[in-house]
């Protein structure tokens, strides 16, 4: 298993990350567990970029929206995203996790009431993605978390599969509601 610190992406040669090619060049996979503010954007821009996306979530009504080519969220103008999105046949949700080459966890990281980080979703998306990843697969750690939080993960990957994969992690630079005005060249991660 391969560990990717928090920023190392950004700073590996092209070569080392599909074969040194954009992620967008190529007929990549993408599934993202969590389809909330940080999720759904992250989703919808790949998707409208020629990647084939599946939005994870286990909310019905959301994934029953998002399908409409709706949104459940406020955010300016991630309807008009959504919408291209769907319409294009590059983005789905499902409340089954789907096989991919590249996972993207974007779930809820709260406070719990003694101001520790509840990484409790983060742990269960982990767990359901363990069962349709493959060696080789990229799982990146989009949700906001603590120091130690990409080595936790390496150990539940490791506890739940052993015989596997890359692992990178990296913090979300820009809030929220900016997130839509940003394009595929200028979004620091992809």
């Amino acid at each position: 298993m391969v560990l990717y610190p928090p920023f190392a992406v950004n700073k590996m040669p092209r070569e080392t990350l599909f074969g040194g090619k954009p992620l967008i060049d190529q007929n990549i996979s993408v599934s993202v567990l969590g389809l909330g503010y940080i999720g759904l954007p992250t989703a919808s821009l790949l998707a409208t970029q020629g990647c084939k996306v599946t939005g994870y979530d286990v909310n019905p009504a959301v994934v029953d929206t998002i399908n409409r080519g709706e949104i459940h969220i406020k955010e300016t103008d991630l309807d008009v995203l959504v919408r291209s999105a769907v319409n294009s046949g590059q983005l789905k949700a499902n409340l089954e996790i789907q096989a991919a080459d590249v996972f993207i966890i974007a779930v809820p990281t709260p406070f719990s009431a003694d101001h520790q980080p509840d990484l409790s979703y983060v742990h269960q998306a982990i767990k359901t993605l363990s069962s349709v990843v493959q060696p080789g697969n990229l799982i990146i750690l989009e949700s906001t978390s603590p120091v130690g939080a990409t080595e936790q993960i390496a150990t539940w990957l490791n506890d739940a599969r052993p015989d596997l994969f890359k692992n990178a992690s990296q913090p979300v630079y820009i809030a929220p509601v900016s997130y839509t005005h940003l394009t595929l060249p200028t979004t620091p991660y992809v």
